[in-house]
């Protein structure tokens, strides 16, 4: 839930809470000099470099299982995809079944949006022919 943020201007000077006001008027009644929100200071949140283990490697192709598909493992399927465009990654989805209890899309078309390989149940023959093939 967001709070509301309530501005109040005081002695010219618009905050943003009421506690900003009560501090305003602390340094003031002490005679204190003071400037709000006068600077600008910059930061970068850092980059966080993570792991990535697919469960399976046939000769090249890739493939993640998952019985359940959750938000944050589809952001990072997401972000490992871009970030390897030339790796041949493939979905193998126990069940076919919505992203949420909510959602009308289910684990196949997000796949099918993003151009990603997927099966439902088990690997494909057509997966395993040409992991075999790529062998020889």
């Amino acid at each position: 839930m967001s709070r509301r943020i309530r501005n109040t201007v005081y002695d010219g000077t618009t905050y943003r809470s009421g506690y900003e006001v009560q501090i305003a008027k602390q340094l003031d009644a002490a005679n204190v000099p003071f400037e709000f929100e006068k600077d600008v200071i910059m930061y970068i949140v850092p980059a966080q470099t993570r792991k990535y283990n697919p469960d399976f490697k046939l000769n090249g192709i890739y493939i993640e299982t998952k019985g359940r598909w959750t938000l944050s493992d589809r952001k990072k399927m997401a972000l490992v995809l871009e970030q390897n465009p030339k790796l041949d990654i493939r979905m193998l989805f126990q069940s076919d079944e919505k992203l949420n209890k909510g959602s009308k899309t289910r684990y196949s078309e997000w796949c099918e949006r993003r151009g990603i390989p997927y099966a439902v149940g088990e690997v494909p023959e057509s997966w395993i022919l040409e992991a075999t093939a790529a062998q020889e």
